[in-house]
């Protein structure tokens, strides 16, 4: 069987990023990742692939407790309302299915349509470890921020920064 994974293991590789992985039982929520990782540090993620009415498509990762209001987030991201996108066009686009969405599935993007945006949350502090699935969601990688923007431009993505913590101030 194909592992999904090494397609990017040997992309960090190539870009000269340093990322460790640990295998676990298979996770399809935050609540389950959240119950099983233990003492895994670091920040972990909530990664939303949306569909916005136009038919634009996002990946949005935000950190794994921010609360995001979906109904407001076409506003910060300068497009059209959003909701979520389906399975089939999930894996269509992203190659993952449900439970294994990450930024690091942009690396199947070959056409580049999928835009992104992350919460600015995860680049406040450079000495800070992210976790995400490695296109599979019985491991974990971690990777440090700069790393990870080194990924995502690498593929060709100018990633949208999002300060969740403002929104939320700002509809108190």
């Amino acid at each position: 069987m194909d592992d999904a994974s090494t397609r990017l293991f040997d992309c960090l590789n190539k870009l000269g990023i340093e990322f460790n992985t640990f295998e676990h039982a298979p996770l399809f929520t935050v609540e389950e990742s959240q119950a099983l990782r233990g003492d895994l540090p670091g920040m972990h993620s909530k990664n939303l692939f949306l569909k916005d009415k136009k038919g634009a498509l996002w990946l949005v990762v935000a950190e794994e407790n921010q609360p995001i209001r979906i109904n407001h987030l076409h506003k910060k991201l300068g497009c059209n309302r959003l909701s979520f996108g389906n399975s089939d066009l999930l894996l269509e686009t992203l190659g993952v299915m449900p439970g294994s969405v990450t930024p690091f599935s942009l690396i199947n993007d070959d056409a580049k349509i999928v835009n992104v945006a992350f919460d600015s949350a995860f680049f406040r502090n450079p000495d800070n470890v992210l976790n995400f699935h490695p296109l599979r969601n019985d491991r974990t990688t971690s990777i440090a921020p700069a790393d990870l923007l080194k990924f995502v431009t690498s593929l060709g993505y100018d990633p949208k920064m999002l300060n969740f913590e403002e929104e939320i101030a700002e509809s108190d």
